[in-house]
């Protein structure tokens, strides 16, 4: 019995050796397996030799039962899988399993150590390896030797062991010891795996089944029953309060976001800044004390003798305070150096300069190196502003005293002129005749002609009438037109209030000569103009009081008084070409009222000391102002009511100035025989500033009793300028 358990047990040893066995046999043992027959049996005998003992013919008998029955029972149960081995212990392919392992060596486990330690030859660290390409070695083993590059050919041994060594594609460098490191398969595999998006290990599953770790099947009762509370349906209070911080802090710029990481390696070098010298703060601050004068001539022990004083002048140097003598000695001439004393005042003046390097301060002054050109503004070039009046072409004579006042027709064919020889002329433009002569029995000292091109009417002031005169000039359609107009008035039966003036109309030999009505006023008249539509007009009485400004109405023949009180001195005033507006200029102020609301609207500061005439633009949101200080005002109503640039051209008092209605320019007339052109253009972007460039002096009038040119208008539609003087002449420029 003890022998067949000893049987019993081997057989179960090598059932359980088959059974761990993974790989199967090759597939060339086939042709081989009756070689290896004859081998197994030796290779048992020796293996289990020592379990083996001769059993009896009973315990045969019973082992063949056995093993009948299990084979029997092993083909009933054990499916045919088909395969290289369809049995545990003997395999249909050949040898067994039990008997490859036997012929197998024995591992060595000490053929190779995974020690991390004792595997890492290099002992440099994780540091770059390129620190060492100008090296002959490549770091340090664990005894602190030099591991030295293996040799490297050049490219023709690289191709030639490219195209011998075939496990050249699976040959990879080790940076740490330069040596050549042949992949196994088992690596090539990993890589491959992962090239290809897959997990490094073939083994892995990442799909297996899921364990319900805790349960599957619905329970019945819940493990807790309670209410939900209030706060799990609202927001949190306190993460609003919390992220509302953040917000601010965001905002306020005292979180900023992370800056990108640069995982690029950087270097220093340590010893860059050593031979820098870095000074201190109070060092950079240090300003130097003022050098002392150096000495000259005076204070030679053998100056000149022009340098010597005289005794008048030493008298009066012992006699000066000690504050006012020029310099703190007296020059004396000595043969040679040795005869000369030691000097008296040295410990003085040394101690006073010491005095001043301690107590005086010092500061820095930083000069500004300008020049006069640039302060001077850029502007462009007048050749590349033109057009603009350049030339005298036409002089008109004929006047015998002083021209005070000229005015263009609208349409740029005629021109009339006052004079003080009482006398009113028209001129045609072009030719420069005169084609008609008004003696009105006064001093002209004002006219204007009417915008409105449909009729045809001058007014003209002589003393303290307004005179409304047809010339009778130019289209006959037109200038009758303009009698019929005036004489479809009607006068009303009766007037609700008197008239501050008298409206008579011209009859016999005035009506001949071309005079249609008389405005008689009060006081002396300064000056008329004409509204844009030409059916109001107004006139300038500065010793009028409250009646110093009257408008008059063509066609109804009524006159009315808009102010009722006076304001000050009034000088001039104008229409606003679009809007109705009154410009009233005063002595310093040009005040600004809107008609329809009978309302101030703006008060302008004329920032001189009497002003002589203003014009508007056609744009109507600038105005230019003349005063008898020869200054000349631009004002732009939108920006401010201070000027926004003032012109000093002229030397001497401005007598007028004005606006071309289409071209960019402006001009003005003084006292000193000149008509300054100026380029003045108004911008459509009202974030850009006016440009005002002097363009050209017109030079031709005579200075006479103090006078110059007194009046100049531009042609309605060519850049040329008329102008009158003292000298009796009126001058076109073009």
């Amino acid at each position: 019995m003890a022998s067949k358990r000893k049987v019993g047990e081997a057989k179960l040893e090598k059932e359980e050796l088959d059974l761990f066995v993974d790989a199967p046999p090759d597939d060339d043992d086939d042709d081989d397996g009756d070689d290896e027959d004859g081998d197994t049996s030796d290779s048992e005998e020796s293996v289990y030799s020592g379990l083996e003992e001769e059993p009896s013919s009973e315990e045969e008998e019973e082992e063949d039962d056995n093993s009948s029955d299990s084979e029997d029972h092993g083909t009933e149960d054990t499916p045919n899988i088909p395969g290289p081995a369809t049995d545990v212990t003997t395999g249909s392919a050949g040898t067994s399993s039990t008997e490859r392992l036997d012929n197998r060596p024995p591992p060595d486990e000490y053929e190779f150590d995974s020690s991390d330690e004792e595997d890492i030859r290099n002992t440099v660290g994780n540091i770059p390896m390129e620190w060492y390409n100008d090296y002959p070695h490549i770091g340090y083993n664990l005894d602190g030797k030099k591991i030295m590059k293996p040799a490297k050919g050049d490219e023709l041994d690289e191709f030639l062991n490219k195209m011998d060594n075939p496990d050249y594609w699976r040959t990879v460098k080790d940076k740490t010891t330069g040596e050549d490191v042949k992949l196994t398969d088992e690596e090539l595999d990993i890589i491959q795996q992962i090239q290809s998006g897959k997990y490094p290990d073939k083994a892995y599953n990442p799909y297996e089944p899921y364990i319900d770790f805790f349960t599957h099947e619905k329970m019945i009762h819940p493990v807790t029953n309670r209410p939900r509370d209030k706060r799990s349906f609202i927001p949190s209070l306190v993460e609003k309060e919390k992220v509302s911080k953040l917000v601010h802090a965001i905002k306020m710029g005292w979180i900023k976001p992370r800056k990108a990481r640069d995982d690029e390696p950087k270097y220093y070098d340590i010893w860059e800044n050593d031979n820098q010298y870095t000074p201190d703060k109070r060092y950079q601050t240090h300003i130097p004390a003022p050098k002392l004068k150096l000495p000259g001539h005076e204070e030679s022990y053998n100056p000149p003798p022009e340098y010597l004083p005289s005794e008048e002048e030493i008298l009066a140097w012992n006699q000066a305070d000690p504050e006012d003598r020029r310099q703190a000695f007296l020059s004396k001439k000595y043969d040679a150096l040795r005869k000369v004393p030691a000097y008296a005042g040295f410990v003085k003046e040394r101690f006073e300069r010491c005095l001043d390097l301690y107590l005086c301060p010092r500061q820095r002054k930083m000069r500004a190196n300008v020049t006069a050109e640039d302060l001077i503004p850029k502007l462009p070039k007048p050749r590349d502003l033109q057009p603009f009046p350049t030339t005298l072409s036409v002089v008109y004579e004929g006047h015998t005293d002083i021209v005070r006042c000229i005015s263009v027709e609208p349409t740029g064919q005629w021109l009339v002129s006052g004079s003080d020889d009482e006398t009113l002329r028209f001129w045609e433009v072009a030719t420069g005749r005169c084609r008609k002569v008004l003696q009105l029995g006064g001093r002209v000292r004002s006219v204007a002609w009417c915008p409105n091109t449909a009729v045809c009417l001058v007014a003209a002031v002589v003393d303290n009438k307004v005179i409304i005169i047809n010339p009778s000039l130019g289209d006959k359609l037109v200038y009758h037109s303009t009698d019929n107009l005036l004489n479809t008035y009607e006068a009303p039966e009766s007037l609700e209030t008197k008239l501050p003036v008298e409206w008579v109309a011209a009859e016999g030999k005035e009506h001949d000569t071309g005079i249609r009505l008389r405005i008689a006023h009060p006081k002396t008249i300064r000056q008329v103009t004409w509204h844009g539509k030409g059916d109001y007009f107004a006139v300038v009485m500065p010793d009028g009081g409250s009646m110093s400004v009257l408008i008059h109405q063509l066609t109804k023949r009524r006159s009315q008084n808009p102010f009722r009180k006076s304001k000050g001195l009034v000088q001039c005033v104008l229409f606003h070409p679009v809007r109705p507006f009154l410009f009233v200029a005063t002595q310093r102020y040009v005040r600004v009222y809107n008609l329809l609301k009978q309302e101030l609207t703006k008060k302008l500061m004329a920032n001189c000391k009497w002003v002589s005439s203003m014009a508007v633009h056609p744009g109507g949101d600038n105005l230019i102002i003349g005063s008898y200080d020869s200054r000349l005002s631009w004002f732009d109503m939108d920006l401010s009511t201070k000027p926004y640039q003032t012109l000093r051209h002229h030397k001497r008092a401005l007598r007028q100035v004005c606006y071309h209605k289409k071209y960019p320019l402006f001009a003005s007339a003084s006292d000193d025989g000149t008509v300054v052109i100026c380029h003045g253009m108004v911008y459509s972007d009202l974030l850009q500033n006016p440009l005002i460039v002097p363009v050209k002096i017109l030079r031709g009038h005579k200075v006479t009793k103090n006078l110059g040119a007194l009046d100049c208008q531009f042609h309605p539609t060519q850049p040329w300028v008329f102008s009158c003087g003292a000298d009796t002449t009126v001058r076109l420029y073009t």
